[in-house]
C-alpha cells in the first residue's frame, strides 16, 4: 500500500490545483461577461454634452456624447488596419467645438490609399463616446513625425502634439462631409474574453491528471501481481 500512496496524494492534489483553475477561470468568466454588459449598456446610453475643461476623462471612459464643430485640419494618422481592406489608418483629428473648445476625435479608417488625400477644416456634428486607449508599451515605437505616422493612440502624447485638450471622442455617427473617413464605433468585441477557453484547458488537464494517475497506480498494481 505504501507505494500506492505518493502517486494518489499527487494525483489528488494536482487534480484538485487543476480543478480550481478551472473554476477560478469560471468566476473570471462570470465577472467579465457582466462587466461587458455594462460597458455596453454605456456605450448605448443617452448622448451627454463634453465634460467640462480640465475633467479627467479617464474616468468617462465609454460616456456617449455629442458635439457640433468643425475639424482644424490638423490630424495625426495612427497606422491600423480592417479586415477585408488592409493596411490603413486611423485618423485622430483636432476639433473646435462651437465653444472654442479644442479636443481629439477620432473620426475613423482610411485605406493607405488614401493617406495623401486631403482633408481640410470641415464642419461636422459628432455622436461619439470618450475614449482612454490603453495601447502603449515599453515596445511601442515612437512616433514618426517625419513620415507623419504614430503607432498607438496615446491621448496625453496626441494632445499635445494637436495642442488640444487631453480628451478623445471616438466618432460612432458624422454629420456632414466625412472626407472618405470611415467611423469605428466603439464596441466591446475588441475586448478579449477568452475566460471559457482557459476554464476548458484547465479541466482538460485535470482530466488528462487524472487519467495519467490512474494509469500509474494500474501499472503499480500490475507489477505487484
Amino acid at each position: 500500500m505504501k507505494r500506492y500512496i505518493f502517486p494518489l496524494i499527487l494525483g489528488v492534489v494536482g487534480c484538485a490545483i487543476l480543478l480550481n483553475l478551472g473554476f477560478w477561470q469560471l468566476r473570471r468568466l462570470a465577472w467579465k461577461d457582466q462587466m461587458l454588459a455594462e460597458i455596453s449598456a454605456q456605450i448605448a446610453g443617452p448622448a451627454q454634452d463634453l465634460p467640462t475643461e480640465g475633467t479627467d476623462t479617464r474616468a468617462l471612459k465609454y460616456t456617449p456624447v455629442m458635439m457640433a464643430g468643425a475639424t482644424t485640419g490638423a490630424e495625426i494618422l495612427v497606422l491600423s488596419g480592417q479586415k477585408g481592406v488592409g493596411p490603413g489608418y486611423e485618423v485622430i483629428s483636432a476639433f473646435e467645438t462651437g465653444e472654442g473648445r479644442q479636443v481629439l476625435l477620432d473620426r475613423g479608417f482610411i485605406p493607405e490609399a488614401a493617406r495623401r488625400s486631403p482633408r481640410p477644416g470641415t464642419a461636422l456634428i459628432v455622436a461619439g463616446n470618450l475614449h482612454w486607449p490603453e495601447e502603449t508599451d515599453s515596445y511601442t515605437p515612437a512616433p514618426d513625425l517625419t513620415a507623419q505616422v504614430w503607432y498607438a493612440r496615446d491621448v496625453p502624447a496626441m494632445a499635445e502634439h494637436l495642442g488640444t485638450e487631453p480628451v478623445l471622442v471616438v466618432a460612432a455617427r458624422i454629420e456632414g462631409d466625412t472626407q472618405g473617413v470611415t467611423p469605428q464605433p466603439i464596441a466591446i468585441t475588441g475586448i478579449p474574453n477568452d475566460h471559457r477557453n482557459y476554464a476548458i484547458t484547465w479541466f482538460s488537464l485535470a482530466i488528462v491528471w487524472a487519467g495519467m494517475t490512474a494509469f500509474l497506480l494500474w501499472r503499480i498494481r500490475r507489477q505487484q501481481i
